[in-house]
């Protein structure tokens, strides 16, 4: 049975028994920082668990998408090692919330296994909490499994919490038998279970937890009002046992991939060989790696994406040890998006993202390994033992681009250890360095505001910015310092700096007095604004207004970013991810992760899409929806941020929604205009845009503008000939070059002089003839003009010109002697001409003509000094005078 089929029989089944099927959800839990990853699929309904948010729906079903590679659940060092570890899985899984108990999901298990799988109920073996009497004789009464192939074992194999306090209960493993059949025969007591279980003769492929019970601080179990249940059954393993193979890597979700690494490295995967654990490590953390990036981890150096950087190096690595010197693990990237697609289209729509990305990412670090490797090989070199320094570990880190985990394996492949304390005091002097940085920069913004307030009003400090710009209120606190005064109001117009969007400016006018509000600041929980006052200051009844002009900058710039991300999205792929913003009332700034600098195509239509939603003056609606729904609506939410239960959600109706507590325009027809001014890389994968809208968009158009009038006026054309009269100028400075270069080169060869010494001598007269180059027509007259002038008397030129333009002429030259007699320029250029196919003519001194055949050119030269003969004794009978 394939992984695709079991997969989708799962979720039917549950289906047909009352379970929601609810998709996978991403992979960097949304709403828990305690989490690097999602890693199980209860993750996306602990906030039910706790009781904190409920559903439309008691009982779920999914297929999740889980990694275990950091944290409490880090496989990743037996990753390749085991036939059963993996930094990614799939977890497939059902749930009650408060619905059906302990005898349900056992008897929803045992039918599914036996009923739909087919899997032979002789082979499947239990273990339940050491005191859980209620597991042990449901397995019994409701799937009839006898008592012998029961164990009870204690917290650390049958019990499960979700932390320290809260949700937590007894759970009950299925485990199925893999030993031959001439060993299934006899009884096995719990000791010689788990040593056969330690041994792999025995394989765990379902968990049901049953969650009843609510752990105090003081360690002590309260029972839940409402029992749950949280299952878990591993797909790859599950497959192993459908597909009768003894390794999850033998399954139909791994032989693409490691076929493809044969396929690359040009061997065969041999799965006994001590080669095998590379090709199943790069099948592994191929598959790690597609899923992480297609869910918006990048590679970096701080937390998710310091992992993902890590599973990616330990693959170059492996890779490198197959002998392999360029990107390997793109390829196999590749192959899991051709067999995981299907399922998950996020793989397939950002299919040339996740390739570049990973390309980029390999060639990073394959830049630095061999030279890595060279320095490791000094530090433990092979047949020695000992410990590594943590200065060593440090700079093969901090130089090399090794991950501490890296080096640890390493070190234990050749019978060395790392200090790691040392290593991470390294790294704490590192991270100091940089935190003393920027204290320094901190202190340069003047004395902490935090101590020393008067409280002079009551009630609760309200934010009422997002309705009004003034307002009437009164003061509730107050601090002076150093001539400035710093005020806590009931009712707050002012935004504070947040989510990326400046504070306001304004004023506050009280009884004699009134104060310019240059400074925002969160203090504690409240919000103050700071300023210089006028008059003397007395708390009481004030007037606060916003710098109206500022904030409404501001507003469109704000929702401009929100229609760029949208643009930027739909354009470029959904792996664009918001990795920061600035939106002030001048200008906006956009970063965002993209592995490339963008086309100037892909910039003009990112401009053009932003702008046509413009035009179209959407509604902008504000919401306020609980987290989760937010989120079920297709809202954004930005990574690493923490959001509360009811969150507010800025919507431009089928063009953009996300989570954002910033100020915004009502319409998107008041942003007016928005132009892109720069697009640039501000670090690995990460790419800014900065723009203007409304006010800042019109100055600068009007500043284009008087450029491109100025540039024409200077040009003497009108604005929309510029461009033509700048390629004409280009044009003609091109031209210019190429003669003076050719003046420069006839000055120091003296070409005209070169001529004159190479003519023969005709009954008495000097006949030159040869071959020249020139620009045009025009230089090649004048060229013909200085050779009269140099032959003085009794002198005749013929000369075979190439010219820029790719075509060739003759020039006929006669001295003003010669005309006299009747010798004549124009005759002797079309004598010469119809040599060569040629025409042409001109004045008696001075003649130019076609050439026709080049091929035919010194043959006619040759026959120059014959041509002047003839005319010359044709037109005057006499020796020249």
């Amino acid at each position: 049975m394939r992984a695709d089929e079991i997969r989708a029989r799962f979720l039917d089944f549950f289906a047909r028994h009352g379970h929601t099927v609810v998709p996978s959800s991403p992979l960097v839990p949304a709403d828990d920082p305690t989490l690097l990853f999602t890693n199980a699929g209860m993750v996306q309904f602990k906030r039910v668990f706790l009781g904190l948010e409920t559903r439309p729906y008691r009982r779920a079903a999914t297929a999740q998408k889980c990694v275990r590679a950091g944290g409490k659940h880090n496989d990743l060092e037996q990753v390749g090692r085991t036939p059963r570890h993996h930094t990614f899985f799939e977890m497939l899984g059902n749930f009650s919330f408060g619905d059906y108990f302990k005898r349900e999901a056992i008897g929803y298990a045992w039918t599914l296994l036996t009923e739909e799988f087919g899997l032979p109920a002789d082979r499947l073996w239990i273990t339940v909490h050491e005191r859980d009497d209620e597991a042990e004789a449901l397995w019994q009464a409701v799937a009839g499994v006898p008592r012998e192939r029961i164990f009870r074992l204690g917290d650390k194999d049958n019990f499960w919490q979700m932390a320290e306090t809260g949700p937590c209960g007894p759970c009950s493993e299925i485990h199925f038998d893999l030993r031959p059949e001439a060993e299934r025969e006899g009884r096995l007591d719990r000791d010689a279970f788990v040593a056969a279980g330690e041994r792999g003769d025995f394989l765990e492929i379902w968990n049901l937890v049953f969650m009843q019970f609510d752990r105090a601080a003081d360690g002590t179990l309260e029972p839940l009002p409402a029992p749950s249940i949280d299952t878990g059954a591993g797909l790859e393993r599950l497959a192993s046992v459908l597909q009768g193979v003894r390794s999850n890597y033998d399954t139909d979700l791994f032989v693409p991939l490691l076929e493809r690494i044969a396929t690359v490295l040009g061997r065969p995967y041999e799965p006994a060989a001590s080669e095998g654990v590379g090709f199943r490590v790069l099948a592994d953390h191929a598959r790690a790696v597609a899923f992480l990036l297609a869910d918006g981890v990048y590679p970096s150096n701080e937390g998710r994406g310091y992992v993902l950087r890590r599973i990616l190096r330990r693959a170059v690595r492996h890779a490198w040890l197959l002998g392999r010197r360029e990107p390997t693990l793109v390829e196999v990237v590749d192959a899991v998006v051709e067999r995981m697609g299907h399922v998950y289209p996020e793989l397939r729509t950002q299919r040339d993202f996740l390739r570049r990305t990973t390309r980029a990412e390999e060639e990073r670090f394959l830049a630095t390994i061999g030279e890595g490797l060279r320095r490791f090989d000094e530090i433990a070199p092979p047949g020695g033992s000992g410990v590594i320094s943590g200065i060593d570990a440090f700079r093969l880190y901090d130089t090399y681009g090794f991950p501490l985990d890296l080096t640890e394996l390493m070190a234990a492949e050749r019978g060395y250890t790392v200090d790691v304390v040392g290593f991470e005091r390294e790294l704490e002097a590192q991270r100091r360095r940089s935190r003393e940085d920027w204290a320094a920069a901190v202190r340069s913004l003047g004395e902490d505001w935090a101590e020393g307030w008067e409280w002079v009003g009551v009630g609760e400090q309200i934010f009422v910015g997002y309705e009004k710009v003034e307002v009437e209120t009164d003061v509730l606190a107050f601090r002076r310092q150093n001539g400035r005064v710093a005020l806590v109001l009931r009712e707050n117009p002012f935004y504070v700096e947040g989510g990326g969007q400046v504070s306001d400016r304004g004023r506050v006018r009280g009884d004699g007095w009134a104060m310019e509000v240059d400074e925002v600041r969160r203090i504690g929980g409240h919000v103050a604004v700071v300023g210089n006052v006028e008059g003397v200051f007395r708390p009481g009844r004030v007037v606060a207004r916003v710098e109206e002009p500022r904030r409404r900058d501001t507003e469109r710039n704000h929702t401009a970013t929100h229609l760029l991300h949208a643009a930027l999205r739909s354009i470029l792929g959904p792996h664009v991810r918001q990795q920061g913003s600035l939106v002030a009332p001048d200008r906006l700034r956009f970063d965002f992760s993209h592995p490339e600098p963008l086309t100037e195509g892909q910039r003009e239509e990112i401009e053009r899409w932003v702008n046509e939603a413009i035009l179209a003056n959407h509604e902008v609606r504000v919401h306020r929806l609980p987290y989760r729904e937010a989120l079920e609506r297709g809202a954004i939410a930005l990574f690493g941020e923490k959001y509360g239960e009811v969150v507010r959600v800025i919507e431009v109706p089928g063009v953009s929604m996300e989570l954002c507590g910033g100020t915004h325009v009502r319409t998107t027809g008041q942003i007016g205009l928005f132009l892109i001014v720069s697009e640039s890389g501000v670090a690995a994968g990460i790419r800014r845009i900065e723009a203007v809208t409304g006010h800042a968009a019109w100055q600068r158009v009007r500043e284009q503008r008087a450029w491109l009038q100025a540039a024409a006026a200077a040009l003497r054309t009108t604005p929309e000939h510029v461009p033509a009269r700048v390629q004409e100028l280009q044009t003609e400075l091109r031209e210019l070059e190429r003669r003076l270069e050719r003046a420069r080169r006839q000055a120091t060869t003296d070409v005209v002089g070169e001529l004159v010494a190479s003519a023969v001598a005709v009954d008495g007269l000097r006949v030159v003839a040869g071959r020249v180059a020139a620009a045009d027509a025009d230089e090649l007259r004048a060229l013909g003009d200085r050779l009269r002038q140099r032959l003085g008397r009794s002198g005749v030129a013929v000369l075979a010109a190439q010219l820029d333009d790719g075509k060739a002429s003759w020039l006929a030259a006669v001295t003003d002697d010669l005309v006299r007699q009747g010798l004549q320029a124009d005759e002797l250029v079309r004598r010469v001409a119809a040599l060569t196919g040629g025409r042409g003519g001109g004045r008696p001194h001075l003649a130019l003509a076609g050439v026709g055949a080049t091929e035919r050119v010194e043959d006619a030269l040759r026959q120059v000094p014959e041509l002047v003969r003839s005319l010359y004794t044709g037109g005057h009978a006499g020796a020249p005078s």
